[in-house]
């Protein structure tokens, strides 16, 4: 998908490579070959370079051109409720243009639009850039949160009934606070980057820092190492959560078998009994018309005892 948009003081423009004019958000989402070839033709910016973001596993770094540089970090995705992930955005700075680049359709990109075209402008370039930064951190810690309430939800399940369903859940979610930790920890580093090319003068000419900028910008840092502390907790509580269940259902495991050992020995009278009398040989009360009666208490008394004494070593 191929979108271009304009956004000046509220004028929000719709506009095609035909009428590309300065200061425009190009923005590609899994582009088609002649998409990307359209575009590097129409800015001049290296083929390579639109394509960096288009690998999954692309990490985090920024390259300096002669005429664009290009910023690669790592946005925060939700596929459900349990499952999130990571994905690179290539973020590429021109003299005339800002560029972005996703395999995927993303909810950061879908804050600026016409109904927020007030808070945004396509053609401070470098502004632009701190705010799709910010509002990557932002989702970071959005998300956070709710992996946290989901947290809490399955620990409730969990203590009612215990499943691997939920079990899988909380494996899930970890697997997602992983990505999430790699991805804020290298996206700390662009942004310390970001913030020490402000004295570098070749790239004076592609980023422009106001003061305005640079405090948005340390924004943007603070936000981030905020998810990147939020992370680390929410990893250790989810860690200690997932041993302790675990624990908890190897204990119950073993109750279990305790009982089931129990009862195979109470009921192992009877049948040792049993066994004995009906043995094609002599045996006590053969004769008696009440041996039946006589080997059935036999057995429970026994049965009994057996019972008792397991009861007092906390078998049951």
């Amino acid at each position: 998908m191929l979108k271009i948009c304009k956004n000046d003081a509220g004028n929000y423009q719709e506009l095609t490579l035909d009428t590309l004019v300065k200061g425009s958000w190009i923005q590609m989402v899994n582009p088609t070959p002649r998409e990307l070839n359209a575009v590097a033709e129409a800015t001049e910016v290296p083929l390579d370079l639109l394509k960096a973001a288009l690998d999954e596993e692309e990490r985090s770094r920024i390259e300096l051109e002669d005429h664009c540089i290009l910023i690669i970090t790592n946005i925060p995705l939700m596929i459900n409720e349990t499952n999130y992930d990571t994905l690179p955005l290539g973020m590429i700075i021109t003299e005339d243009h800002i560029i972005t680049v996703s395999l995927e359709d993303n909810p950061v990109f879908n804050e600026f639009n016409a109904d927020s075209c007030r808070s945004f402008n396509t053609g401070k370039r470098t502004r632009f850039l701190f705010q799709i930064l910010y509002k990557s951190a932002s989702y970071y810690l959005k998300y956070l949160r709710q992996i946290n309430k989901r947290t809490d939800q399955i620990e409730l399940d969990l203590r009612t009934s215990m499943k691997n369903q939920e079990i899988f859940q909380l494996m899930d979610l970890q697997k997602g606070l992983t990505f999430f930790t790699v991805s804020l920890r290298s996206n700390g580093v662009v942004m310390d980057r970001l913030l020490r090319l402000r004295s570098n003068s070749q790239s004076q000419h592609l980023i422009k820092m106001y003061e305005e900028d640079e405090d948005l910008l340390e924004d943007v840092i603070i936000e981030n190492n905020q998810a990147i502390q939020m992370v680390e907790m929410y990893t250790n509580i989810l860690g200690s959560l997932t041993d302790a269940f675990a624990s908890i259902i190897s204990n119950n495991l073993n109750m279990v078998m305790k009982f089931l050992a129990s009862m195979t020995i109470i009921l192992a009278v009877p049948t040792m009994l049993a066994s004995f009398w009906g043995m094609n040989v002599v045996v006590p009360f053969r004769d008696n018309p009440y041996g039946f009666s006589f080997v059935l208490g036999i057995a429970f008394v026994i049965a009994m005892v057996s019972a008792i004494i397991l009861w007092k070593k906390k078998m049951f």
